[in-house]
């Protein structure tokens, strides 16, 4: 029996977007899919050598009211809905959802985007970077992490239109 195929294409390059497209490749390589990820516009962050640059923009982001990390079980359950006016007008605020969404994931011992990203290339996860976001950006090759393939959307097609699931994150 042939493998189940699964594509992923990544366009999102902050912290909360960079967790599905490396969870649902990582497990579905765990289930035996043969799996590739195309990295497009700022999904490119996720191959860089360096991600400790990662942030959450909760700037327009319906979702983001969240339970605070730390502190008594009263506080840990509010529900903090800042209004889109003030994220914008406080300086650092980016900064502060950032420091606060990493707490929650290590409070609930969710994997880091550098661990998942090692559980997809330990998996044979193929990681393709678009060629021409890459010229578009200006940026270099030696700022990818090694084992990433290049190659345009005809690149990717020829797997994705052989899949089984096919997502767009």
């Amino acid at each position: 029996m042939e493998a189940k195929k699964m594509a992923i294409i990544a366009t999102k390059g902050t912290l909360d977007w960079d967790y599905p497209p490396f969870i649902l490749a990582s497990t579905a390589a765990a289930l035996g899919y043969e799996v590739q990820i195309f990295f497009t516009f700022y999904g490119l962050q996720l191959l860089k050598k360096d991600l400790s640059g990662l942030k959450i923009s909760p700037l327009g982001n319906p979702g983001m009211p969240m339970k605070m990390p730390f502190g008594p079980k009263w506080f840990k359950g509010l529900n903090w809905n800042i209004p889109n006016a003030v994220q914008s007008l406080v300086p650092g605020y980016e900064n502060l959802a950032t420091a606060l969404m990493k707490q929650t994931i290590a409070n609930n011992g969710v994997a880091s985007i550098p661990e998942l990203r090692e559980l997809c290339v330990e998996a044979d996860v193929k990681m393709i970077g678009c060629q021409m976001t890459v010229e578009l950006f200006g940026f270099d090759h030696r700022e990818f992490m090694d084992g990433v393939e290049y190659g345009g959307a005809a690149t990717f097609f020829e797997f994705a239109g052989e899949t089984d699931i096919c997502l767009f994150i």
